[in-house]
This record gives structure tokens, C-alpha cells and sequence, in this order.
């Protein structure tokens, strides 16, 4: 690290936060599955009580499905949170773009349209590829709507509603780490 500490190095990269990056997100994947949690209540609550606990071979009991639920956005949130504060998409954030639009898009912008992308992502990858595979091994009996409207905008939902909460406990001025796109 040319010299550096290994403390150093760390404070030089990343974005500064008032509670840290992994409370952040934990933070922003609480509310966030909280928002995804009410729409999913709205259309069909069998789905919270029922069906998430299901995963895990649990009986429906109460607040289980909830508990199960607001869990993934919590571990969820953390991973956003550490992506988005590494280096390499850091950078890319904070990469300065020629066309105009864009280039008037600030970092907390640019954090939300993370954590969209992040929910698309997550959507993309978890209910419609992970779970019916996790679903066959396991044997569970547990049946979602992975490919249904509904399931996408709770996705979209949850990572923009993360991205929000998170970008609001981040401070996005304090520092400038290398963009990874320069040569």
C-alpha cells in the first residue's frame, strides 16, 4: 500500500457515514422490507404468514413470516451497503459522465438509482432463480408469485426505499476515492 497503514489505506476509500456503512444498511433493509412487507400485506397477506416461513420448513405462527421477512432486508441491506461503499462501485458512482443529464445527477441520486437497480437485481436473482432451486432441495412446500408483477415492483420497492434510507445516512462529500474507469 505504499506505505500506508492498512488503517490508512481503509480511510482513504469508501464513503463516511454517521452511524457506519453495515448500520446503515441494516437500517435501509429494515425499512425497506418493511415497505415491501406492507405492499406484499396489501395483495396477499398469505404470502407473509404463510409462505415465508415456509422456506425454512416453519410452521405459519403469528409474526414468524415478518420476522423471516424483515431479516432478509436487514442481511440484504448490508450487502447493498458494502457493495455500494466498495471501491470499485464507489467509483463508478462518483464517476463523472459527459452527457448532460447525467452528469447533473448527484451522489445521493446516483446511491437511490443504486438501490433500485439493486432490487431489480435481487429479483432477478433470488425469487425467480435461488428460491425455486432452494424450494426442490429442501422440499418445501412453499409457493410464490416469483414472476408476477407484483413480486418485481416489491423488489423495485425495497431497493429504492433502501437506497433512500441509506443515502441519508451516508455523507457523500467527504472524500473522492480513484474512479475505476480511468486508465
Amino acid at each position: 500500500m505504499n506505505g500506508e497503514s492498512e488503517a490508512e489505506g481503509a480511510t482513504a476509500v469508501g464513503i463516511d457515514s454517521r452511524v457506519g456503512w453495515p448500520v446503515g444498511g441494516a437500517i435501509g433493509g429494515a425499512v425497506g422490507a418493511v415497505a415491501f412487507g406492507v405492499l406484499v400485506w396489501l395483495i396477499d397477506p398469505e404470502l407473509l404468514v404463510t409462505e415465508i416461513p415456509a422456506i425454512y420448513g416453519l410452521d405459519s405462527a403469528g409474526v414468524v413470516g415478518w420476522g423471516v421477512h424483515l431479516f432478509h432486508g436487514i442481511v440484504l441491506g448490508i450487502v447493498f451497503a458494502f457493495l455500494v461503499t466498495s471501491g470499485p462501485i464507489l467509483g463508478i458512482l462518483r464517476t463523472d459522465v459527459e452527457t448532460e443529464a447525467l452528469s447533473e445527477v448527484g451522489l445521493t441520486a446516483r446511491v437511490v438509482a443504486a438501490g433500485f437497480v439493486f432490487g431489480l437485481a435481487i429479483w432477478a436473482i433470488l425469487p425467480l432463480l435461488v428460491l425455486p432451486l432452494w424450494a426442490n432441495l429442501a422440499g418445501t412446500a412453499a409457493e410464490f408469485p416469483a414472476g408476477a408483477p407484483e413480486s418485481l415492483l416489491g423488489h423495485l420497492l425495497f431497493g429504492t426505499v433502501l437506497g433512500i434510507v441509506f443515502a441519508t445516512t451516508i455523507d457523500v462529500s467527504d472524500r473522492r476515492p480513484e474512479t475505476p474507469l480511468e486508465e
